[in-house]
């Protein structure tokens, strides 16, 4: 099957040129001005509107299995093209977590058959089992996720020996979610004894505070440096951790690297008035000046990417006490859009955008041949129009939990088209194929 892209704008490798571009089967076969129309199955006529690779998301938590309530793999899978993610990483803290290789396998087998984005599922570590870890084959899961703060299930990593042993004994790329648990436990004993469980929301980025993100962050990153680890430090939250990273070596080259998520570059604590709950992450959203030095760590390169740490939960979950409601929320079917709406006000350029949500994703974690617009690669690719407003509206959410902390906002982006594999997948609001996602695969070094 050929799909040939007309007269679009295509954002790659830091250059935005005008082009056509050819979709044989699942590649992207040619590009080049004018290509003839021979044996076209369809024609899309893209004037004045930019085409994209496909955004790759290298944290989401999808929820299946055993928290399919929330979410699962075809629901949120399909609100990720809708917002032109094309392919995902998602994190263990699944019911059961997937901490043996047969679990995670399991994981793989329901994307097969369900998931519309392409997938990778990170294998999870616990202080108990670093055998199943060693296990993990590079070529096949994108890393090894720990979580140093707590979460669902047994996986919180907090014994020194082992963390570095996992650190010492692997030379995939290890992904942490730092937050130290003993100062947050502290602090949320100091808040339950003055409010009981019914903290204001607005102090959660005071229990998870910048000194819970900075001294884990920091205990991680000195120990990558000590055993030579490839460490990635997800959601930075904080001013201060940026300035534990580096740029002044191409990513290719970097041991240690780092993301943000589009939630911590748009909302600050002022927000927890007016959104409570449905702000509340782990880490927390914290405060102007830290979304500031996020901004200024994401554009010099000292973070390498944007993602969501998409973590649905329902309403009726959201609604709960502090103490009770959990963190976490859906935003991957707007991911690229927000970012867009800051490229519309000067913040980020366009090729920056296409960097940290799909070059770089591809380069820090090896995925052969995506995150580029190339011939020969996949044809994951998104097209989008950048002069066309609408409203975020709940009945326009594919979201499996049903609401978004960005409903009535209105965005002045919106994607047209998402391919996956070489199929329209989504098209001005409708979802068009069955399933088509597929596997990962890494470069192993």
């Amino acid at each position: 099957m050929k799909i040939l892209i007309k007269n679009a704008k295509i954002v790659n490798q830091n250059q935005i040129i005008e082009s056509d571009l050819l979709i044989e089967n699942d590649i992207i076969s040619e590009i080049a001005k004018n290509i003839p129309n021979n044996g076209v199955s369809r024609i899309i006529e893209a004037s004045g509107k930019y085409l994209l690779p496909g955004v790759i998301d290298d944290q989401v938590h999808f929820r299946e299995p055993g928290l399919t309530h929330k979410g699962d793999i075809a629901s949120e899978s399909r609100a990720a093209v809708a917002g032109g993610v094309t392919s995902f990483i998602d994190q263990p803290n699944t019911l059961p977590n997937a901490v043996t290789q047969d679990l995670l396998e399991d994981k793989y087998r329901i994307a097969y058959r369900r998931s519309y984005a392409n997938y990778g599922f990170m294998m999870g570590g616990s202080n108990s089992n670093l055998d199943e870890v060693l296990r993990t084959n590079p070529r096949n899961v994108p890393g090894i996720k720990l979580f140093l703060g707590s979460s669902t299930g047994n996986m919180l990593v907090d014994n020194p020996q082992t963390l570095e042993q996992i650190f010492s004994s692997t030379s995939m790329l290890i992904a942490v979610h730092c937050e130290d648990e003993a100062i947050i436990k502290a602090n949320t004993q100091k808040y339950l004894e003055e409010y009981g469980e019914n903290i204001p929301m607005k102090f959660h980025h005071l229990i998870r505070s910048e000194e819970a993100c900075y001294q884990s962050s920091s205990k991680a990153i000195a120990l990558a440096q000590k055993t030579g680890a490839r460490l990635h430090v997800f959601h930075l939250s904080t001013l201060k951790e940026t300035e534990l990273f580096r740029n002044d070596i191409p990513l290719e080259e970097k041991k240690i690297t780092a993301e943000v998520c589009v939630h911590h570059l748009t909302f600050t604590n002022d927000d927890y008035e007016a959104k409570g709950c449905l702000i509340k992450w782990n880490p927390a959203i914290k405060t102007q000046q830290d979304k500031e030095g996020l901004w200024k760590a994401l554009l010099d390169d000292r973070i390498d990417i944007v993602a969501t740490d998409h973590a649905p939960h329902t309403w009726e979950e959201k609604q709960n006490l502090y103490i009770k409601c959990p963190s976490g929320g859906p935003l991957i079917q707007h991911s690229l859009i927000i970012m867009l709406e800051n490229y519309r006000k000067g913040r980020i350029s366009l090729e920056k955008i296409v960097e940290k949500m799909c070059h770089n994703p591809a380069i820090l974690f090896r995925i052969e041949r995506r995150g580029f617009i190339k011939k020969g690669y996949k044809a994951d690719l998104v097209l989008v129009d950048l002069n066309e407003s609408w409203k975020v509206t709940k009945d326009k959410l594919l979201y499996k939990c049903g609401w978004s902390p960005l409903e009535d906002k209105v965005y002045h982006a919106k994607v047209n088209y998402t391919f996956v594999n070489g199929k329209l997948v989504y098209e001005n609001g409708q979802i068009l194929e069955a399933p088509c996602g597929e596997r990962l695969l890494f470069e192993v070094k």
